[in-house]
């Protein structure tokens, strides 16, 4: 495994950030972190990078203890914290051969700044100031010095946080990209993000984890009920489909089309067919409906 949690907790006085979490994330696995505001996801992030200790449980990263091996931890992960330390003052080129030195890279130095350059898109602003670039390069940035000692585990925290639709679609693919070599843990509220790149989901609620599946069996999660949609040939009263056997809620969308909510295992769908039967009209299509992730997020959020 190249990252395991074992029922980690952290304390801040009274408040409990993180609750007795365990997880692990298998090598070459895209994990997307979700979860509310407060939720604990940057605060895991920087357990896992050694920023801050956890307060009870342990946390190994390819076999060396956050704790006890810590060096060994940073060695190998690249971070990009949520609020993405830069040095405005500096020019790309330069902040870059200045990490690549912190890094100790040495004789390689040179030809891997010009390789995170090319990677991360950024060869027409690297004689730039930090300061003078947008923030979609400045993301591209931080990913660079993330990814610039050649790590195994990436971690980023919100790292299409405040961009436009071009540059969230660019960093996205880039992501995309480096999750075909390295383990990455990346947090987002973005859905749409979490489908595009991930091949796992953890979602997190007030310092616990609600759900962790892969995202195919989390996007199909249905909290017990499934959805039907219905269009019938003719008008039939809400009344009447609230009266067949399972049914939770109808909505109507339209004059002869609703949405039927219904326990998963009544099979909505044979009792559609036999109502219709029974009163003569014609089922003019039916299908079952997929929840949206952002729905399934919400029923696993709320309070």
């Amino acid at each position: 495994m190249s990252i395991l949690v074992k029922e980690v907790s952290k304390l801040y006085d009274s408040q409990k950030a993180l609750d007795n979490i365990s997880f692990e994330v298998g090598e070459g696995e895209v994990v997307g972190l979700l979860g509310p505001n407060g939720a604990g996801k940057s605060t895991i992030m920087k357990i896992i990078t050694c920023f801050i200790p956890p307060t009870t449980g342990t946390i190994s990263v390819n076999g060396f203890d956050v704790l006890g091996q810590s060096i060994d931890v940073r060695n190998i992960i690249g971070y990009l914290p949520e609020n993405n330390p830069l040095y405005p003052e500096m020019y790309v080129k330069e902040y870059l051969e200045f990490i690549a030195g912190l890094h100790k890279l040495k004789s390689i130095s040179k030809s891997r700044v010009v390789e995170m350059i090319e990677t991360t898109g950024l060869g027409d602003e690297q004689n730039k100031k930090i300061g003078a670039l947008s923030k979609g390069y400045k993301q591209r940035l931080g990913l660079a010095q993330a990814l610039i000692h050649d790590p195994q585990v990436l971690i980023l925290d919100e790292p299409t946080s405040g961009l436009d639709p071009n540059q969230l679609l660019d960093i996205r693919n880039l992501i995309k990209e480096i999750g075909k070599k390295k383990t990455i843990i990346f947090s987002t509220h973005i859905m749409q993000e979490v489908e595009a790149v991930c091949d796992r989901i953890i979602i997190l609620d007030k310092g616990k984890i609600v759900a962790d599946d892969s995202t195919e069996n989390i996007s199909k999660m249905s909290a017990g009920n499934e959805i039907i949609s219905v269009e019938f040939n003719s008008t039939v009263p809400s009344e009447e489909l609230m009266k067949l056997p399972g049914t939770i809620e109808v909505k109507g969308v339209g004059d002869r089309k609703w949405m039927i909510t219904a326990h998963a295992e009544s099979d909505c769908r044979s009792k559609i067919f036999q109502f219709a039967v029974q009163k003569n009209i014609t089922v003019l299509s039916l299908q079952k409906e997929e929840r949206s992730l952002e729905e399934i997020f919400q029923t696993l959020t709320k309070n």
